[in-house]
């Protein structure tokens, strides 16, 4: 009956080594209110200048969502009190930003896609941090000054999954781009979410909430769910305009409900005016030019992964969604290791027994990992005898021939040693073989059973195969 309009606005921390406007530091985990000076804490006289790099940062990530980037910008004042804020207003961009339009594009798991479009990119400073313990309080500014870049989507995206599908492709631009470590936990990477309703076939955009300060996929697909149906119960009560309005709402956590936070202030209130101690951002076309070199992104990769290794579409965005993930497997390719191989024991193997975590990070690197995958290619184990191997690599580490060795997983590949086995399986059951050359066909999964049984599974399964099927005849 309804369907629900999105609208995201990610801050990204810039990973330059200083502020956006003076000298301090902007180092993550620093003792309060250490990483501050009289630009970033607003004291009487202190004038801002500009970081170049946040600048160049800014223009690579507009040439990788295809954006015009602006040769003139300008920064203007948002005003509003806060606690976090010192100055009692933000230097950002309003009328003039970096970087306007652009584009990415969500893949879903049919392999089908949906183009989501970007409305601006522009750059500001981050405000302090709130800390509350107990009854009190406390403010940490050391945040307060750190370069953001706001990236502000068109509401083109309808449910949750589309939401996140967005925010992970973003997320897996800026890694690729190396302009910020994107780390969520930290708040380097956080969103807030845009959301209304209409009835389905409506094309009229109704009143939307914003869901503030998010980041976590899983708790902002939380937050859109819940705050989904609170808004189609509200319609349907026929309390709509009473319960949903412009305004600011939090998501907690462990209730999983969002909750009123302030009304929603429009563009007017924050009373935006050109900073007078900053002049317009001037581009030079050798700037331009330099912020247009960036590394193969997400999308170019995957076509490439796909054409050069006949990969499937899914295996490749699978392995393109990280840019560690995609360097770990780049890693095992030039190894030597078997392409189409390589993806199921990295993406399948590996990944489901890190739980999630990055493959980079566990004890298997890739060199062991393309290791083991030539091992199986070479018929020295098999795959399950593989899985073996795997299971100690990522609980103790060590080396793959080393394991297979100690473990005595080698693979049986001759065929005399095989042709014994097999031999005395048969004479075992004669009464089997008459009955698979009358034609019960289906007993020949038995016989490679009782041969592999036989071997303890160290017989090479192709060669088995191979020496039954002759002696079956």
């Amino acid at each position: 009956m309804f369907e629900m309009v999105i609208g995201l606005e990610v801050h990204i921390q810039l990973n330059t080594k200083t502020k956006i406007f003076c000298s301090c530091p902007t180092s993550f985990g620093e003792e309060a209110n250490t990483n501050v000076c009289p630009t970033c804490l607003a004291l009487p006289g202190a004038l801002p200048v500009l970081n170049k790099e946040a600048v160049k940062k800014a223009i690579s990530f507009g040439t990788a969502v295809n954006a015009t980037v602006h040769k003139k910008s300008i920064f203007n004042r948002k005003n509003y009190f806060y606690p976090d804020l010192p100055k009692g207003y933000q230097i950002s961009q309003f009328e003039i930003p970096i970087v306007e339009g652009g584009e990415l594009f969500i893949d879903f798991k049919d392999d089908t896609r949906k183009r989501i479009g970007i409305t601006r990119a522009h750059l500001e400073e981050d405000a302090g941090k709130n800390i509350h313990e107990g009854e009190e309080s406390l403010v940490d500014l050391n945040r307060a000054g750190t370069p953001l870049l706001e990236i502000v989507s068109e509401p083109d995206m309808s449910n949750a999954e589309e939401a996140i599908l967005y925010l992970k492709k973003l997320h897996s631009i800026v890694r690729y781009l190396g302009i910020s470590d994107a780390n969520m936990q930290e708040g380097s990477f956080r969103c807030d979410v845009n959301i209304s309703i209409r009835p389905k076939g409506d094309k009229k955009l109704y009143t939307r909430v914003e869901i503030k300060n998010m980041n976590s996929f899983r708790f902002i697909q939380k937050a859109i769910e819940y705050e989904f149906q609170r808004q189609c119960d509200a319609w349907e009560d026929g309390i709509y305009d009473d319960e949903v309005y412009q305004e600011t709402r939090l998501f907690n956590t462990i209730t999983g409900e969002t909750k009123s936070m302030r009304g929603k202030e429009d563009s007017a209130e924050y009373r935006y005016f050109p900073d007078p101690d900053l002049l317009p951002v001037l581009l030079t076309d050798e700037m331009i030019e330099e912020g247009k070199k960036i590394p193969e992104l997400p999308d170019a990769k995957k076509q490439r992964f796909i054409k050069e290794f006949g990969l499937k579409p899914y295996d490749a965005i699978v392995l393109t969604n990280s840019v560690e993930m995609a360097k770990y497997f780049e890693t095992m390719i030039e190894d030597g290791a078997d392409a189409k191989l390589a993806v199921n024991w990295l993406s399948v193997e590996l990944s489901g027994r890190i739980n999630g975590g990055e493959a980079i990070d566990s004890k298997v690197s890739a060199l062991k990992l393309s290791s083991l995958v030539k091992r199986i290619k070479d018929g020295t184990i098999s795959g399950k005898a593989a899985k073996e191997v795997l299971d100690e690599l990522v609980e103790n580490g060590g080396e793959v021939d080393s394991i297979i060795e100690e473990k005595g997983l080698k693979q049986v590949s001759d065929d005399g040693a095989i042709e014994k086995i097999v031999d005395e399986i048969l004479s075992a059951n004669p009464d089997k073989v008459d009955e698979y050359k009358g034609g019960k066909d289906k007993l020949f999964g038995f016989f490679v059973g009782q041969v592999m049984k036989a071997s303890h599974g160290s017989a090479n399964p192709a060669k088995v195969n191979q020496i039954l099927k002759k002696k079956l005849i």
